[in-house]
């Protein structure tokens, strides 16, 4: 019995000592989630930004597009369309899976990639019509380890990451389209809706689909152009492209962040749970041991007399 209750003891410290380091963890988690959440916010501010000059200098060439029968051979000879705002023929399809380097973040990881596997099993034949690009070491093992195709990977990037950390990716994914490579580039993430819960998303990203020539009605703002609008098209929409992809990232981290609290508040509340059960089942243990004791002493005291 007595080596029963020091092993209850010696695992009621170890789980109290879990519990210190999974609540500490959630801690750290927490005050990461906030400062992401800020940063994601002020980004937004940015993205909104941007996106009303691209689709005001765009206009022109956007409402010719919607039009849809102005491109090409009957297109205005003064329009040049950039090929980032025109859908072509889908031959390959590009991904951006966004996970984590690290784990203990529930299932972040596996939630994204399994969400990501199921798409295109449902919508491609074959693995000729997709190539994946990755950030975090969780999905660049995933590819890796099953031999498909991963064109480009990022791993280590800190936990408030700068443009520049991600500037590499996100200019090699829109060099990439505009070589052909990919027709297409969808972002896979999951988006950070609140402290206890995100949500799958895949988000197209090339070609610029989104913008619509109608949202430039709305802004007010005369630009001058120098040295014109094309050339500074040219420049703006690979900028703009890149900037969704960072804003995914953001998002993602805040979502990773959001996981490893929740993670570690369930550990912590388990290890709590554990720590409970224990002491009852020691308190038990030792109330039969001195209730033993003292039937052994009363049945001593009782043979003497």
């Amino acid at each position: 019995m007595g080596g029963s209750l020091i092993d209850i003891k010696k695992r009621i410290a170890s789980t109290k000592k879990t519990s210190q380091i999974t609540s500490a963890m959630q801690m750290v988690a927490g005050a990461k989630l906030g400062k992401s959440e800020a940063v994601a916010k002020d980004f937004q501010i940015y993205a909104s930004k941007v996106r009303e000059v691209v689709t005001h200098i765009a206009a022109t060439q956007l409402a010719m597009i919607e039009d849809g029968n102005l491109i090409g051979t009957n297109s205005p000879s003064n329009v040049d369309f950039h090929d980032m705002l025109i859908e072509r023929p889908v031959k390959k399809t590009g991904y951006i899976v966004i996970s984590s380097d690290k784990g203990l973040a529930g299932n972040y990881n596996s939630s994204v990639i399994k969400s990501t596997v199921d798409m295109i099993t449902r919508d491609h034949k074959s693995s000729d019509e997709y190539v994946f690009m990755a950030v975090g070491s969780a999905a660049a093992n995933f590819f890796k380890s099953r031999g498909m195709n991963l064109a480009y990977e990022l791993r280590g990037i800190s936990d408030s990451p700068s443009f520049e950390e991600i500037r590499e990716i996100a200019r090699t994914a829109t060099e990439m389209y505009k070589n052909e490579v990919f027709d297409e580039l969808y972002v896979c993430y999951n988006h950070h809706v609140n402290s206890i819960s995100c949500q799958y998303r895949a988000e197209k990203m090339l070609p610029l689909s989104d913008l619509d020539a109608s949202e430039s009605v709305e802004y007010e703002v005369e630009y001058i152009f120098e040295p014109s609008k094309e050339a500074i098209l040219d420049i703006l929409l690979p900028q703009y492209a890149e900037s969704l992809i960072y804003g995914a990232i953001l998002d993602a981290k805040a979502a990773e962040f959001a996981a490893r609290m929740s993670a570690m508040k369930s550990a912590t509340d388990n290890a709590h749970s554990i720590i409970a059960d224990l002491t009852i089942t020691y308190n038990r243990a030792r109330q039969a041991a001195i209730t033993q004791e003292i039937t052994e002493i009363v049945g001593g005291a009782s043979a003497l007399e």
